[in-house]
């Protein structure tokens, strides 16, 4: 943490900020009656996941940095699940499903790693 200058010099902060413009676009197209619904919930959970990091990372402390990384990791698995509903409920297709699962991992992967070299 101490060479970074601030959250948005983090790469899973820069990717989950993509991650979030893409939630965004997808469940803009969810039906209508979804907007106070599934719509809403997937975007505060996707939301969450830099947010997290970004409080974190200004808490200057490796302690309470690793609490938020594992609220952003918590919050990621909650967007999967919820993206696994949307897909099930044929809001969004088997192939988006699919081109969108390596971010997922991809920002897994970096926050374990982050966690990890916390530890």
């Amino acid at each position: 943490m101490n060479n970074i200058k601030s959250h948005k010099d983090l790469k899973v902060w820069q990717a989950s900020m993509d991650f979030v413009v893409q939630v965004y676009k997808l469940s803009d197209d969810f039906p209508k009656h979804e907007v106070y619904g599934l719509s809403s919930q997937i975007r505060r959970a996707a939301v969450s996941i830099p947010s997290n990091l970004a409080e974190g990372a200004g808490r200057k402390s490796n302690k309470e940095f690793m609490r938020f990384l594992y609220i952003s990791l918590g919050s990621l698995s909650e967007v999967e699940t919820q993206l696994e509903i949307a897909r099930r409920l044929n809001y969004i297709s088997e192939d988006y499903f699919k081109n969108n699962e390596p971010s997922i991992f991809f920002i897994r992967k970096m926050l374990s790693g982050l966690i990890k070299s916390l530890k």
